[in-house]
């Protein structure tokens, strides 16, 4: 994203409808004076909606974007904030409906969300199973004069909209700058070494935290060019087992005979195959110069093969 559109290149919008949400692209060329931080009103696939403009960013060819209505007025603002002000009696209404109806035990009602004209309602709930919703959305159709939409969302989403603190005792991830939500997995926590006791690895949502993502990748790449733990290398200390791999540090732990526990940086190891051919080639006494030590560089047979070749001169 830039601050200003490029001139003779093809732009788009990008429009947030949330503090922490997603991008979507609008087409403004209706509007050539908008800048970031505009307010705007825009038509979805949920209905017309204002979300605020976060910057500008080169369009896809052949893409075909919906084009930005209108500036918001002072009066959409106004809108906006009153009938934001009313969400939460609305939840705690569909909450008692919910319950009046039977049959919605297992749903938890969690945020209630008008558009800035209060013309369409969306509440959202979690369960754990899937819950048919058409009798609750038809029952308050009729109290309430807003279209309504009632959504199921996920653990992760209940996370973000609540807000909250995490285990490392900053506000969650989620809810302060993560607008998507990565795929995670226990290989990402096993690859940093991190304890799989789930008080260690999942969220205040009880999945596993988004922030075991952050560093898998420079874990992975680190633990490339390290040898792995159990494996034996060559280090300036001769040749030792490593019993630790520290990726980030590109260091390891070994195991050195009559010094216990020695950490060694990776520019320091040898391959033992190497380490090995190195000192048997120390060891080899050259046959073209003698018995003693020779820096010819050549392996024994060529060696051999040279003495044979003067032999035969």
């Amino acid at each position: 994203m830039v601050d200003m559109p490029a001139e003779n290149v093809r732009q788009v919008v990008g429009v947030r409808f949330t503090k922490v949400g997603k991008l979507y692209h609008f087409d403004f060329s209706a509007h050539p004076d908008i800048k970031p931080g505009d307010f705007v009103i825009v038509e979805t696939v949920r209905g017309r909606q204002m979300g605020q403009v976060m910057g500008f960013t080169d369009s896809e060819d052949g893409h075909d974007y919906r084009p930005i209505m209108r500036l918001a007025t002072p009066r959409d603002l106004a809108l906006r904030q009153e009938w934001e002000s009313k969400q939460n009696e609305v939840l705690a209404k569909c909450q008692e409906k919910a319950d009046e109806l039977g049959g919605y035990e297992e749903a938890k009602f969690v945020a209630a969300q008008y558009n800035y004209d209060g013309s369409i309602l969306t509440l959202l709930f979690t369960a754990e199973e899937k819950i048919d919703t058409n009798r609750l959305r038809r029952s308050l159709s009729k109290i309430l004069p807003s279209q309504i939409d009632i959504r199921q969302v996920g653990p992760r989403d209940v996370a973000k909209l609540l807000g909250g603190y995490g285990a490392c005792g900053i506000e969650r991830c989620c809810s302060t700058f993560l607008t998507d939500f990565s795929p995670i997995s226990i290989k990402m926590a096993k690859a940093q070494g991190i304890s799989l006791n789930p008080s260690e690895i999942t969220g205040m949502c009880g999945r596993l935290r988004c922030c075991l993502v952050y560093e898998y990748e420079q874990y992975v790449e680190a633990r490339k060019k390290l040898p792995r733990k159990g494996k034996k290398t060559g280090t300036p200390y001769g040749e030792a087992k490593v019993i630790d791999v520290h990726p980030l540090r590109d260091a390891v732990t070994v195991w050195v005979q009559d010094m216990g526990r020695v950490m060694v940086e990776r520019e320091d190891l040898v391959p033992l195959d190497e380490l090995r051919a190195l000192e048997k080639a120390a060891k080899s006494p050259c046959t073209k110069h003698g018995d003693g030590a020779c820096d010819c560089g050549k392996p024994p047979g060529a060696r051999r093969a040279d003495q044979q070749n003067d032999s035969s001169d």
